[in-house]
């Protein structure tokens, strides 16, 4: 692997990084810069005072400012990167557009399976693979343009931002006055203070999509989400993907069952899982190569890879706001600290985002932003603890989590019955082929209301929203028994939990009654 195709990434804030998200220099990426950040944009000329500032242009920062402005108020964005935050540069667009076509080439493989000819060994253009996920990026792009901010009525900077004051924010040589203001700086891919790792070139999930020749070899440290994605998606273009993690298992945020689905899955398409194993050391050999020295429970091994990915979890970025200036208490690891409204220690200012929650997702920013806009501008009363946010890992199969777990509902005092219907009961999986997985339903068990859901399946995330609707909104379990669902569909699943858990209430007693009754009848 040429040393320029992997360059050495130590912890950097945005403001240091950026360039290295617009590697290499292509048509697509100079699309991507052109609307995100143009190099030719005239900062605009600051109002006297803002009833917004918003500091970071992800989605967090993004849906605060076109929210606020589309109502009226007085809005500036202070972005020191590119517009679009993670989701678009280096999260959920450009990841989902690789692990789209390694599932494409996955599907491929197993076609004589299906008895459709062409199946077998398939040989991946990875080049072009990362050529279209940039094309795809680009296109997207206009959605969080500079220019389309300004035509909503948003005064975007792109300078580093820091507080001078409790009601004043520097943005380059500009001083911007506000009512009130947002952090939604989001977070960054944390690097893990393991002996050598800064003297050998590695990716992270913010430089990963620079690749253009894919690694013979890839180590991964982290089994969490992304390790977890991005080693199934290198593995099934063809490199031979270690993953590597202190924890017990894979996924530990996850049910425990749930994560072991996806294991086999990663088992199968080559992945080596190495759990609970520490990495000591990491340093490059006189032939080039990366070796990872780790230690575990059948003791020391030394890794040789050709590419090593550092997927070991995020830290907000908080470092250059000067938030002593503003009086905003913050914690290194956690971020901005703020209450169940979203706000600060400074009641002037409120936080959205990675930078203040543990839901590290772009449809908890999303949410949180429009809490912000209802507590910042029009004093309202909203609460983040009132938000139910389920998350989804996007392997093969994905993972999904809504709500509690059944162990939580007993940790919180909530009587909780689990129904659990597997995916070869549910005709359209089989069909498909897709019958590995499970729909695990955690309802009150005398109520009946859903407190939440584990899924691990085809669709799982697509599933999950029926079933986020239901936890947020207090819906009862047989709900779903009485609605008509299409056939065949994945999501007959959770009807079948539902008459699954009809037929619970029916007590032998209650049979007998019935028994009563309609002989009663006859």
């Amino acid at each position: 692997m040429s040393a320029h195709r992997l360059a050495v990434t130590p912890w950097e804030t945005p403001a240091e990084s950026w360039q290295k998200m617009l590697v290499p220099d292509s048509e697509h990426n100079r699309e991507l810069a052109r609307q995100v950040r143009p190099p030719n944009w005239v900062p605009p000329v600051p109002a006297r005072r803002y009833n917004l500032v918003v500091i970071g242009g992800g989605t967090a920062g993004l849906v605060t400012a076109v929210g606020a402005s589309s109502l009226g108020a007085r809005v500036a964005l202070v972005e020191q990167g590119l517009l679009g935050g993670d989701c678009l540069n280096v999260g959920c667009v450009p990841s989902k557009a690789v692990l789209h076509a390694a599932r494409v080439a996955a599907e491929v493989r197993r076609a004589s399976w299906l008895r459709v000819a062409g199946g077998g060994a398939v040989e991946s253009d990875f080049a072009r693979v990362m050529e279209r996920m940039r094309a795809i990026r680009a296109e997207l792009a206009r959605n969080d343009s500079a220019q389309r901010l300004a035509d909503l009525g948003v005064d975007v900077f792109f300078e580093q931002a820091r507080f001078t004051g409790p009601d004043t924010v520097q943005a380059g040589n500009q001083e911007l006055r506000f009512a009130r203001a947002v952090i939604a700086t989001g977070a960054r891919a944390a690097v893990p203070p393991i002996s050598g790792l800064d003297s050998v070139p590695y990716w992270t999930n913010e430089s990963v999509f620079s690749m253009t020749e894919l690694p013979r070899r890839l180590v991964v440290l982290g089994a969490g989400p992304i390790g977890c994605e991005l080693g199934q998606a290198f593995a099934r273009f063809g490199s031979r993907v270690t993953l590597v993690d202190m924890a017990p298992r894979i996924l530990p945020r996850d049910d425990a069952e749930a994560a072991a689905v996806v294991t086999e899955s990663l088992l199968r398409d080559g992945v080596e899982i190495m759990s609970e194993a520490k990495v000591e050391r990491v340093e490059r050999t006189r032939g080039g190569e990366i070796s990872v020295q780790v230690r575990s429970a059948r003791g020391a091994a030394a890794l040789a890879a050709d590419g090593l990915l550092v997927a070991v979890g995020r830290a907000p970025n908080i470092e250059a706001l000067d938030l002593e200036a503003a009086g905003v208490r913050y914690d290194a690891r956690q971020g901005v600290q703020v209450d169940d409204f979203l706000r600060s220690s400074n009641p002037r200012i409120y936080a959205a985002g990675d930078v203040c929650s543990a839901f590290r997702f772009t449809h908890a920013a999303d949410a949180m932003a429009r809490i912000v806009i209802q507590n910042a501008l029009f004093f309202g009363r909203a609460r983040v603890s009132q938000l139910v946010i389920p998350w989804c890992t996007y392997t093969d199969p994905e993972l999904a989590q809504v709500g509690w777990s059944e162990e939580e509902a007993r940790r919180r005092g909530a009587d909780p019955h689990v129904v659990r219907v597997d995916f070869a009961e549910v005709d359209r999986a089989v069909v498909d082929g897709r019958a590995q997985g499970f729909v695990k339903v955690v309802a009150h068990r005398r109520s009946g209301k859903v407190l939440g859901a584990t899924i691990v399946g085809p669709a799982a995330g697509e599933l999950a929203a029926h079933l986020a609707t239901a936890v947020q909104h207090g819906v009862r379990l047989s709900s779903f028994a009485r609605t008509v669902f299409p056939y065949p569909t994945l999501s007959l699943a959770i009807k079948r939990a539902a008459d699954q858990w009809n037929r619970t209430r029916l007590t032998p007693r209650v049979q007998w009654l019935f028994s009563k009754f309609l002989a009663w009848r006859r």
